[in-house]
């Protein structure tokens, strides 16, 4: 390493925030980020370990300790090239990755991890600054053709790798724009939509073909894909989400999250939707019903709409502050996250459960929750209602972000007649990604189930492999 010592001599030290009065008035990224030499600094820090452990957590196998010691040596070319040779969009997972690689960096130990994610993606915002950033054109084409289903960041990998080595792409994607979950499940206060555009345009130049409002199964017969391409991949997502079975789930005022996200992405792209299907949290008493990162997302687009107060609701028992090293490190850790959502305006109640949702005249006026006990019985968790712990909350708009359980099946993976998985996915492993049904792939969600970006780069980018392989007998693309 370049500075073995760095470590002891130079404190972490990452981004921040812009000040909450000011980023809840509008829906840009507020994140500021380090300066060049801040960032050169930071790479310093990336100790001579031996064994890296932020390979391990690192769902693409980013070379980090390679990249950090490029910063730090001001070699910043270099070190995008060694980012690229792992992850095609590091400006995605720079801004939305939870960064499993920190929590396995040895530095963690004492709770002062390299800030990997920071420098990741100050090298790609760099490189599209300095126009380092450019197509990569096949130098002869293969003549096989390949259809990717879904848009988003495991179709997107998949499609770049396999067009890169010469074969022709078609993506379809079944929304009106290219992106999947990066263009409207993730808020633009996160990341904003043109990176998703400039890779669009890259890829493009590449030879990728994209066919937005074209729904498999629905505006496009999954036969025609069959016919007309040497190899079709299923990478769209995990998208039947996780519903309430309680009295007075039907009443107004009462949506999936995923049915009030998209909408505000739409507005930001400059879309003019209904009023009389428009989901606003503006004055309202806003209930969120799931304490993951799209209840966190719902809290932030509520705050910036206006809500008169935000509550969040988790079924499962308050983590601990902090987690203990010396039993998790260097895994991921079950410990208290507080987003930057969170910090602008937000109740939140651990161990309750919602017993029903109750309202007048057709529209949700509030919820009652009982608050619940967990332990353990037989070697598993088990939770029960705590005798009466009872209690209502004022509500005027619940947002369920309880998960998703598989993707849908009705329409596409109904015609193909893929076989699935016991939890509803379509089957595949992850050696060749092989469907049941012959030149048929899946990667992504739709194989694995709801993940992490990250994951959905990975597991495209080894598709694009097992595609290439099947199709030209050997590949050159990485695992």
């Amino acid at each position: 390493m370049g500075k073995p010592t760095g470590f002891m001599e130079i404190s972490r030290q990452d981004r921040r925030y812009k000040l909450v009065a000011d980023r809840l008035q509008h829906y840009q990224e507020f994140v500021v980020p380090l300066t060049e030499e801040e960032v050169s600094r930071q790479g310093a820090r990336c100790m001579d370990c031996g064994i890296p452990y932020c390979h391990q957590g690192c769902p693409v196998n980013n070379i980090i300790p390679d990249w950090n010691d490029l910063v730090y040596q001001g070699n910043w070319r270099e070190a995008i090239e060694v980012l690229h040779s792992t992850n095609n969009f590091p400006e995605f997972t720079g801004r939305i990755c939870p960064a499993p690689c920190e929590a396995a960096c040895t530095l963690n130990l004492t709770d002062e991890p390299v800030t990997i994610k920071t420098i990741e993606c100050s090298i790609i915002d760099k490189a599209w600054e300095m126009g380092w950033v450019k197509p990569l054109i096949p130098q002869h084409r293969t003549g096989k053709k390949v259809a990717v289903v879904g848009s988003g960041p495991a179709g997107l990998a998949c499609a770049q790798q396999l067009a890169r080595v010469g074969h022709s792409v078609v993506v379809y994607e079944k929304a009106d724009r290219i992106g999947g979950l990066l263009r409207y499940g993730i808020p633009d206060f996160k990341m904003e939509k043109h990176l998703i555009d400039r890779r669009i345009a890259q890829m493009q130049a590449e030879g990728v073909v994209f066919r937005p409002n074209s729904h498999i199964g629905r505006d496009v017969p999954v036969q025609k894909l069959l016919d007309n391409y040497d190899a079709v991949i299923l990478a769209g997502g995990a998208e039947k989400p996780r519903d309430l079975n309680v009295p007075g789930r039907e009443l107004n005022g009462v949506h999936f999250a995923m049915e009030f996200l998209p909408q505000q992405n739409r507005r930001v792209a400059g879309d003019t939707l209904s009023e009389d299907t428009s989901i606003w949290a503006t004055g309202k008493h806003v209930i969120v019903i799931g304490g993951g990162d799209t209840g966190s997302d719902c809290i932030g687009t509520s705050a910036r709409h206006g809500a008169a107060s935000i509550t969040q609701l988790e079924i499962l028992p308050k983590p601990p502050e902090k987690e203990k090293k010396e039993v998790t490190w260097p895994n991921w850790p079950n410990k208290l996250r507080t987003s930057s959502s969170h910090e602008e305006g937000c109740e939140r109640f651990w161990s309750v459960a919602t017993k029903s949702i109750e309202g007048e005249d057709g529209r949700v006026t509030q919820i009652r929750c009982v608050k619940l006990e967990w332990k353990q019985e037989g070697g598993r968790w088990v939770m029960n209602e705590i005798l009466g712990s009872e209690f209502t909350l004022k509500a005027d708009l619940v947002l369920l972000a309880m998960g998703f359980v598989h993707p849908v099946h009705e329409g596409m993976l109904q015609d193909l007649g893929v076989t699935l998985d016991e939890r509803g996915n379509v089957k595949a492993n992850t050696i060749d990604y092989r469907s049941s049904m012959d030149k048929v792939f899946t990667a992504g969600d739709m194989r694995r189930g709801q993940s992490l970006v990250v994951w959905a780069i990975r597991e495209g980018r080894q598709c694009a492999r097992a595609v290439d392989e099947y199709l030209m007998g050997h590949s050159d693309l990485p695992r």
